[in-house]
């Protein structure tokens, strides 16, 4: 055990109420009393069943591996009585009595579901999506869960790849500042809290980076790249205070992140100070067989020796250490020191002085989608939605009209949740057509399917692994667009409900084509051709490939997967209700071939032509322009913001001073609305080639209409750091130029100097 693995020790312990020095002395006591088979047990994860796997395998005889002090953790159960009955076995039938962690995957909302993280994420409100994670752990601790896989704070920059729905986008600085944000909302100030649960930030590390998006697949980049782009939402998790990190998939330099000694040892533990435990994914220690390390026995004394204290399911640990240990393959004391770090989060989780505090049957009723719940994951909602476009004022609808609701997502109970969403009840989730009716009483809506998700059953077989979320009509594709057509009509208005399925993203949903099936498309191209102002309201996991529907007469508000209270967040921006204010935390390319672009790409040293005409020799395409169909950080409003005057309080600064950039935001359109003001900064010479820009300030701020307010960001010192090519973390004298506006394209800027 290391200084910084100690000082970690002590600080988690002195903030969970208890004495450090006891509590260390207890962990070493127990370790003395406890057989290598049983050390060996800790470091085992296994799931019993009946709920949503994330792999083909489900553990066997579980209950007797429990009584024989092999299980650490289960996963997959729920519910005071549930998780009693196995608490009880832990403890007063194996022979040490160690109390079990209980985990899940609680990604975006426990029963209370909220919208998917890249759309949470959209809300660029970091007091929100920190009260958002505060409810997850509130109901899921009510459930006796204790242990949560979350956050994931992967960078994403390729949208084909289904999992960047788990997660924040594709930009470090914001990633990084919702990673703290999401740990202080679950672990809160005390982790022993019977409303606290520990964190796992994952996937560590650079699974949002797979080759061509394909899930499980490899990664290969530069330590620059990693350091610079990828690695900060994994420290900054780290740094808040995050009790346990979960390996990727992927390898990273060759080696499998599961069993990487640099980045789980190195860098992890080393580098950052990190003193938690690290857990596999699932049965990712088992499938470095597949990437061709040896077999189960190699690859776990690997495993093992890189820094991993627990397995997931694949029960690597569990029937070969011991051999490896006999084989001198492994040391007591690496087994000792994986047990030590899986026994402390034990202790900080207070589970030692109390084995059943989170097994209180009367909170299930008392904390769990109470009323206060919904209203903040509908307030949550309508803060993560988009408008993209709005062609003529399209939106807000004003209630009195008749509207013509469309499409095969408006009626569909099955979509509302979103990827991800185990825990929650596919039941009490609010449809479209539910919530207009419930925010609009008096309107007068029609309903009419007018296409299926998708017409490819091929397709739809395999998007439906979890059950039914692409229903394919037993009417002809005809005779339903016909009947949509017909009713928009007679409409004033047609709002039509398209996009993707729950689980066309996620895990394992990775598309090479991102745009929106063709069924769907040759509804919305009769919808539009009926004449009638069109509204396209777009649900999906990621940003699609939508030049077509972008360059149509209609408006477009994209609200990913809202969760449980969808209809009537919805309905809420639909009608005025609520003013949207979202803004994408990743760019919209025009096709996939632009895949992967993001806002802080390098310039080259031929840089195309900014106004995205072509010109030979140039870094450009000879079919589309290099710039994206619509950048990171955009995002419309019912009104109009004017962005003027900005100014630095300083042309020159030192490198341990700060300096902060001052913007007038005006209201200058017809309704009350938030914005979200943006500073992105340049750095125009160094040492190795800068990003064009980066996102390095942000600032929400509500403005009444003709309202203007001064708006404020400060840089620190570390704002203008980055990695150089010896991996130092420094800054360098020079010229840097700001932007601030709303989006990655803003044009107001200034220059100051860094001496």
């Amino acid at each position: 055990m290391n200084h910084k693995e100690l000082v970690f020790i002590i600080l988690t312990l002195f903030f969970s109420g208890l004495s450090a020095q006891q509590r260390i002395v207890e962990i070493e006591e127990l370790l003395q009393k406890m057989t290598i088979e049983e050390k060996i047990g800790q470091l085992n994860l296994l799931t019993p069943g009946g709920g949503v796997a994330t792999g083909s395998v489900v553990s066997e005889n579980v209950e007797a591996k429990i009584k024989a002090g092999k299980v650490g953790g289960l996963f997959g159960v729920a519910g005071p009585d549930k998780v009693r009955v196995a608490q009880e076995i832990a403890v007063k039938q194996s022979r040490l009595g160690i109390p079990l962690l209980i985990g899940s995957d609680v990604i975006h909302g426990y029963k209370t579901t909220y919208p998917i993280p890249l759309g949470l994420a959209s809300s660029w409100d970091l007091e929100l999506i920190e009260k958002a994670a505060q409810m997850a752990a509130k109901e899921a601790t009510a459930d006796g869960i204790n242990w949560n896989f979350s956050p994931m704070v992967d960078i994403a920059r390729d949208p084909r790849w289904g999992r960047i729905a788990e997660g924040a986008g594709e930009d470090p600085y914001l990633g990084s500042k919702i990673a703290e944000a999401m740990v202080r909302g679950y672990q809160g100030g005390d982790l022993a809290a019977e409303h606290t649960m520990l964190a796992c930030v994952k996937h560590f590390a650079l699974y949002g980076a797979v080759e061509a998006g394909r899930d499980y697949n490899s990664v290969d980049m530069s330590k620059v790249k990693m350091y610079n782009q990828y690695l900060p939402p994994y420290k900054a998790a780290i740094d808040a205070g995050a009790a346990t990190v979960m390996t990727s998939f992927n390898d990273v330099d060759g080696v499998p992140a599961t069993g990487n000694k640099w980045l789980l040892t190195e860098l992890l533990r080393n580098q950052w100070g990190f003193g938690g435990f690290v857990v596999s994914d699932y049965t990712s220690l088992n499938e470095m067989i597949s990437h061709g390390l040896g077999d189960l026995q190699a690859v776990s004394a690997l495993a093992l020796k890189a820094g991993l204290d627990m397995d997931m399911v694949g029960e690597g640990f569990l029937t070969t250490l011991k051999k490896s240990l006999e084989e001198g393959k492994v040391t007591e004391e690496e087994i000792t020191n994986a047990c030590r770090r899986v026994l402390e989060a034990k202790y900080i989780s207070g589970l030692f002085d109390d084995p059943y505090r989170y097994l209180d049957t009367k909170r299930p009723a008392r904390d769990i989608l109470t009323k206060e719940h919904r209203n903040l994951a509908r307030k949550l909602a309508t803060r993560s939605f988009v408008l993209l476009k709005n062609e003529n004022g399209i939106l807000p609808i004003q209630k009195n009209k008749k509207i013509a609701l469309i499409g095969p997502l408006a009626d569909s109970r099955e979509n509302m949740l979103g990827t991800w969403a185990p825990t929650g009840d596919l039941s009490l989730a609010v449809t479209v057509l539910e919530g207009l009716k419930n925010v609009a009483p008096n309107a007068r809506i029609e309903y009419a399917k007018g296409a299926n998700i998708t017409d490819d059953e091929e397709f739809a077989k395999r998007v439906n692994v979890f059950g039914t979320r692409i229903d394919i009509d037993s009417r002809s594709p005809e005779s339903m667009l016909e009947e949509a057509v017909d009713l928009a009509k007679t409409s004033d208005v047609v709002i039509a409900v398209v996009g993707e399925a729950t689980e066309m993203s996620g895990e394992s949903s990775s598309r090479s084509d991102i745009s929106i099936p063709e069924s769907q498309k040759k509804l919305i191209r009769a919808l539009v051709a009926s004449g009638k102002p069109v509204a396209l309201v777009l649900m999906s996991g990621r940003p699609l490939t939508i030049p077509e529907e972008f360059d149509m007469p209609v408006a477009i508000l994209q609200v990913w997967h809202p969760g449980v209270e969808a209809g009537n967040a919805i309905a809420d921006v639909i009608f005025g209700d609520y003013n949207p204010s979202g803004k994408l935390t990743a760019t919209w390319p025009r096709n996939v071939g632009q895949i992967p672009i993001y806002h802080s790409i390098k310039t080259t040293g031929r840089p195309g032509p900014l106004d995205g005409t072509f010109e030979k020799f140039k870094s450009n395409y000879l079919d589309v322009p290099n710039t994206p169909l619509i950048p990171f950080g955009y995002g419309l409003s019912y009104t109009e913001f004017k962005y003027s005057n900005l100014r630095l309080d300083k042309e020159t600064i030192g490198p341990n001073d700060s300096i902060s950039a001052t913007v007038t935001v005006s209201n200058i359109g017809k309704f009350d609305g938030e914005e979200v003001v943006q500073l992105y900064l340049s750095d125009m010479v160094r040492s190795i080639t800068p990003p064009g820009r980066q996102l390095k300030g942000f600032a929400k701020v509500m403005l009444k209409k003709g309202e203007s307010k001064e708006v404020t960001i400060t840089l620190s010192p570390d704002d203008l750091k980055f990695y150089n090519g010896q991996l130092e973390f420094v800054s360098e004298p020079g010229e840097f130029k700001v932007f601030v506006g709303p989006n990655s394209d803003a044009q107001l800027s200034k220059t100051f100097m860094l001496k």
